[in-house]
């Protein structure tokens, strides 16, 4: 199973962290998401698109950071 992390800024209160979980279990309906506030990280198991990672959490209106290492 793909697992991959990515960075998000823009998070500030747990309201934000629902809104992006969200989002990307809409858009990624065959992966399992973690959204975490402290250090704006989200983490996605199984196969998905890091295009369309990108994409949701552009549209749910925060910046997206890119993928992570590890």
């Amino acid at each position: 199973m793909k697992t991959a992390n990515y960075k998000v800024n823009g998070m500030t209160c747990e309201g934000c962290v629902a809104s992006i979980t969200k989002a990307l279990e809409m858009a990624l309906a065959e992966a399992t998401v973690e959204v975490q506030l402290e250090g704006g990280q989200i983490r996605v198991f199984g196969d998905h698109e890091a295009a369309l990672v990108a994409e949701t959490v552009r549209a749910a209106g925060f910046d997206f950071g890119g993928a992570q290492a590890g």
